[in-house]
């Protein structure tokens, strides 16, 4: 069978793929190998992995039988109609993704991210800074979404004692369901972690900014597309908004000028949530363990409905 690769690999990666094929009588190609002549391949492939661009998606391979996305998010493909298995990465990216929320939001507390920038001044403040620091211990949270980041989320925040509720329509463990309920308890919220995909456009509007506590916290791991932006920035100026810790915007990369890049109480992890040194291995090992259960027929891993958006 023949087997695409959209994914960016190292060469090791690539001979470790590629050993792994001969083996198994494929045949492997690689994008980064083929060029120019990289889409055509992909329209007689059998098996993929990666995310090639949506355009390419016009003119599929008629043969294929699995794919393999290399993400956990998948929104730009959520008007495919697929009658083929797809899989994305499962939790692999949750927890560096909740992790990296974790460390953002300790850090706008903890006043670290202006502690060094002072660092960096050669500007020592010591105690006059020490008023000025905020506890996540006790926080009230509400985490939007349940999906593999918000079920990492929640899990890394349990230990600071806080009341943590978590927006999802269809998890039963979720003690939020509805705009109505969010709504209600937005008031009385110390923190919001935004971990909507792609696919709930525009889900965090103007009206639950508002409704936010003053003086909260606002955090997004999701996708930039699923706040109201403009006020967001609006709410942040005003101060009613305390602060934001963001991986994600709606614009990427953000534009040189973006008011976001000058907020001194924006956080900015520049969509680098998910990284991780191992980053490709886990691609590769996920695919080809995936690989192996399509061709035995075994239940796969992480599989996922691109309409529905999980």
């Amino acid at each position: 069978m023949n087997i695409y690769v959209h994914s960016i690999l190292e060469p090791a990666l690539r001979a470790q793929m590629k050993k792994a094929s001969a083996v198994q009588g494929h045949a492997l190609f690689f994008r980064d190998e083929e060029g120019a002549n990289a889409q055509s391949v992909f329209q007689k492939a059998h098996l993929l992995m990666g995310n090639p661009p949506l355009v390419w998606w016009k003119q599929p391979s008629p043969d294929l039988q699995f794919w393999q996305l290399d993400s956990a998010g998948f929104a730009e493909y959520r008007d495919l109609n697929l009658s083929i298995p797809v899989c994305n990465m499962g939790d692999f990216f949750a927890w560096p993704c909740a992790e990296t929320m974790l460390a953002g939001i300790l850090a706008y507390y903890r006043g670290l991210d202006e502690l060094a920038v002072l660092q960096k001044e050669q500007t020592w403040v010591g105690a006059s800074i020490r008023p000025n620091l905020g506890l996540l211990r006790y926080k009230s949270v509400v985490i939007l979404g349940a999906g593999t980041i918000g079920s990492a989320m929640r899990q890394m925040l349990l230990p600071f004692g806080g009341k943590i509720r978590t927006l999802a329509r269809q998890n039963p463990e979720a003690e939020l369901r509805s705009v109505e309920d969010l709504m209600q308890v937005l008031p009385e919220t110390d923190l919001v972690i935004n971990c909507l995909p792609g696919t709930a456009v525009g889900f965090f509007t103007a009206e639950m900014i508002a409704a936010m506590k003053p003086g909260s916290l606002y955090a997004n791991v999701g996708r930039g597309n699923t706040v109201d932006e403009p006020a967001l920035i609006n709410a942040l100026n005003k101060g009613h908004l305390a602060g934001a810790v963001l991986d994600v915007t709606a614009e990427e990369p953000l534009p040189v000028g973006h008011p976001l890049w000058n907020m001194p109480k924006v956080i900015l992890t520049q969509h680098s949530g998910g990284g991780q040194a191992a980053e490709n291995e886990g691609k590769v090992e996920v695919f080809l363990q995936n690989l192996e259960f399509h061709l035995t027929g075994k239940e796969l891993m992480n599989r996922v409905n691109l309409s529905r958006g999980y």
